[in-house]
């Protein structure tokens, strides 16, 4: 007998796979923090060559490129911050990339980082991963520098190039790998360069990775 859910199912999330019709499922995210020297150092770190070290958000938080993106309750200060991202396929094997911006509720994750508290709120909540589709590796090879940038009403506020980050990409999945089993559908945003700020009602976003995409997405009122 199949199983009878106590409850209704939710559908996969899922993100366009670029020049097809396929879609990629998504299994979980999971996010590098301080992984461009800059960025480390705006952020207060004191040695920005310590490894970084990893988060999560939902996998329903990602919200397709070109959608309108809500600021989210209980915070005054949401911030942007353009990443590339990678999708994992068997193995642990690269399916593609994608451009994703890892929306921060910035006031929380400061709040909780002086109390010693879990950064979940700050980092995994609803509609905070905004997210190109995604350009398989077998089309674009597997980037390893490139222009990584992103504007807010025409004004440019990050700039910097991917062969900056501190752990590259083929070091990240081996070091999250120790951690746990990585698995077709895993999603790894790989970390933002400095230049990170607040959003407000009516903007703009539009950011890219040279040869893997651009994002674009405005904010809403909540």
């Amino acid at each position: 007998m199949a199983d009878q859910h106590a409850v209704p199912v939710a559908p996969r999330p899922t993100v366009a796979v670029a020049g097809s019709a396929l879609v990629f499922p998504v299994r979980r995210i999971f996010c590098v923090g301080r992984n461009y020297p800059e960025h480390a150092r705006e952020m207060g770190a004191s040695d920005v060559r310590a490894p970084p070290f990893f988060f999560t958000k939902p996998a329903d938080a990602v919200v397709a490129n070109g959608s309108a993106v809500p600021i989210p309750s209980r915070t005054s200060d949401l911030h942007h911050e353009i990443e590339l991202v990678v999708a994992l396929g068997a193995d642990r094997a690269i399916f593609g990339y994608a451009v994703g911006n890892d929306l921060t509720r910035r006031d929380v994750q400061l709040e909780m980082k002086k109390s010693g508290k879990p950064w979940d709120t700050a980092k995994g909540f609803d509609h905070s991963a905004p997210i190109t589709a995604i350009a398989p590796a077998s089309k674009i090879g597997h980037p390893a520098r490139g222009r990584i940038w992103l504007e807010v009403n025409g004004e440019l506020r990050q700039e910097g190039d991917i062969a900056d980050m501190i752990w590259g990409v083929p070091e990240i999945v081996a070091e999250l790998s120790t951690w746990l089993e990585l698995k077709p559908g895993d999603l790894i945003f790989t970390g933002t360069p400095a230049g990170v700020g607040r959003l407000n009602a009516g903007d703009r976003v539009r950011g890219g990775v040279e040869g893997v995409g651009i994002l674009e997405h405005t904010v809403a009122a909540p």
